[in-house]
């Protein structure tokens, strides 16, 4: 690891422009991706800019929603009774995510921040696209059996590790980012992250300087009743395989509205539209939910180690559905 200074910001601005004017600069609130990362020199700072006593805190209910603070840490948020009660989905994704002791020290933002898990990207004695544009993707026809089949591109294969951000754009969460002037703006979580396209280094939408101010989450009834699933190697500490998150509303056995999204399988946190409109409307059995599973994997592009996936999200998916509606 390199040397660094450290300056903690007491305002928003001040935190904001000390990031946006030095690009040898980074945020740190709970630094348990960004410090593993620096220990790797996969990512080398000059200065880190220790945010945590900025006033991005708190979980209300709104008249848009629940608002979560950025600062407020996983455990805190997972456990949290209006979370519990009215979007169970997302604290089901947080106490699945990472461990206890990693849960108390991350933040909300960090973990809608955190980089991906492909060990091309992690080990800097391979090229990747991802940490050096350009250099090339091993993992096209490398090790790959836990990346990506959907988003793919021929520069960057990388999964999206995060269980939250699955749960928050399943359910229409926005986010309130603020930048060194002040300005603050809302952006759909589901339009955040970037597909890796040409440019997989650049992974979201924020500009230099900007800040996650908060995420809030609507309210509905398929929020009420949702769950998340996740799949895995292992029970404990591991990535997903596979996930899903679903919200749905059903009425005298037909689906009102119905929210899915896909975790360990896509290069960001995959929303599928295509399944959300097969469902809606539908009658709740296995044969509208195998419809719908099959709809959210119809733009697969599996390599060699990965096409499992394929039927494992499908059968995640029905799992997950099917449990939600006969509980």
């Amino acid at each position: 690891m390199n040397n660094f200074t450290y300056l903690q910001a007491t305002q928003a601005k001040e935190a904001t422009a000390a990031v946006r004017d030095s690009k040898d600069a980074a945020f740190i609130a709970g630094g348990t991706t960004l410090l593993d990362l620096m220990k790797l020199n996969v990512e080398n700072y000059g200065q880190l800019v220790d945010i945590n006593t900025l006033a991005f805190k708190g979980i209300e209910q709104t008249a848009d929603g629940l608002r979560i603070g950025a600062l407020e840490r996983m455990s805190d948020v997972g456990e949290h009774p209006l979370v519990v009660q009215n979007y169970p989905v997302v604290s089901q994704s947080l106490l699945l995510a990472a461990s206890p002791q990693l849960r108390n020290m991350a933040s909300i933002g960090g973990n809608l921040l955190q980089r991906t898990r492909c060990g091309y990207f992690r080990d800097t004695a391979f090229p990747c696209n991802k940490r050096v544009p350009g250099s090339g993707c091993p993992a096209q026809d490398g090790e790959n059996r836990g990346l990506a089949i959907l988003g793919t591109s021929k520069s960057c294969i990388a999964t999206f590790p995060g269980d939250l951000a699955v749960a928050l754009v399943a359910l229409d969460a926005v986010l309130l980012l603020e930048n060194a002037k002040g300005k603050q703006r809302r952006v759909p979580l589901v339009d955040f992250h970037l597909l890796p396209g040409n440019t997989p280094q650049k992974e979201t939408v924020l500009e230099p300087g900007e800040l996650i101010v908060s995420v809030t989450i609507p309210a509905a009834a398929h929020a009420r009743k949702s769950t998340y699933l996740k799949v895995r190697d292992r029970t404990s500490y591991a990535y997903a395989l596979a996930s899903v998150a679903v919200g749905i509303d059903v009425q005298d056995g037909t689906i009102r509205s119905a929210r899915v999204a896909l975790g360990g399988v896509g290069t960001k946190p995959w929303r599928s539209v295509a399944a959300e409109k097969i469902l809606t409307g539908a009658p709740a059995t296995e044969a509208t939910f195998r419809a719908a599973a099959a709809a959210a994997v119809r733009d697969a592009q599996p390599r060699e180690q990965n096409r499992f996936k394929v039927e494992l999200a499908q059968n995640t998916l029905v799992r997950a559905l099917t449990e939600l509606t006969t509980a």
